[in-house]
């Protein structure tokens, strides 16, 4: 039985929790670019990525693709189907192969419907996902783009071994995921350029300055 991750989601979760998602977990495989779910599907299951990466998108009304997240082993996602069995509200898509955990919701609450304290588990994840939630909107609607953008790369280079390895994705992706046009990216990125906090090229981004970039991402006068 493979053990669930204690981060994210579950960080607070006790470990008689964790063992019980453990046993009524499932894995799966997907090969590049084959997707998991997509915005729209029923949410009936919450995952752990074990291997690879994971894109997270989301389709606007206006028909344009916003990525949201690239989600790396040890992150907990779906956790939303545990408590409403509503649509799916974003595409996870993997960009690499990869393997992860699935927990289907009937199993948990046939679980809890055995065992009702684990119930008081379930609750407190259920504030702590509202918390998290309520930060990631305050953050997209009240944050100017440079700030955005700030957080997004320092977030980026701390889940790599490196932070100072070159980020390998675009200047259109990066807009993506901070919400904002590729325009509006590029002339940021050529503004810190020129203050030597990071470098692009077309294989990607590197950041020369951690603690300059680290200051963009904490003000508000940007």
């Amino acid at each position: 039985m493979t053990a669930f991750p204690n981060s994210g989601f579950l960080s607070e979760a006790s470990e008689r929790l964790r063992a019980m998602l453990a046993a009524q977990a499932t894995e799966v495989s997907l090969d590049r670019g084959e997707v998991l779910f997509e915005q729209g599907d029923e949410g009936d299951a919450l995952f752990a990525i074990l291997d690879g990466l994971l894109e997270v998108s989301f389709l606007a009304m206006s028909g344009r693709k916003l990525a949201l997240n690239l989600l790396r082993p040890g992150e907990v996602f779906g956790e939303i189907a545990l408590f409403d069995d509503g649509p799916r509200t974003a595409t996870v898509t993997a960009a690499e192969p990869s393997r992860v955990l699935k927990v289907r919701q009937r199993d948990v609450m046939g679980q809890i419907r055995q065992h009702p304290d684990l119930a008081v588990d379930m609750i407190r994840l259920a504030g702590l996902r509202m918390r998290m939630m309520g930060v990631q909107l305050n953050e997209q609607v009240f944050l100017p783009m440079p700030i955005r953008l700030a957080r997004k790369l320092l977030h980026l280079a701390n889940e790599q071994d490196d932070p100072s390895q070159r980020i390998t994705l675009s200047q259109s992706e990066l807009a993506e995921f901070v919400g904002a046009t590729r325009e509006a990216v590029s002339k940021t990125i050529s503004i810190w350029k020129r203050s030597n906090v990071v470098e692009a090229s077309r294989g990607g981004l590197q950041i020369h300055d951690l603690d300059a970039l680290q200051q963009l991402a904490e003000s508000d006068l940007i």
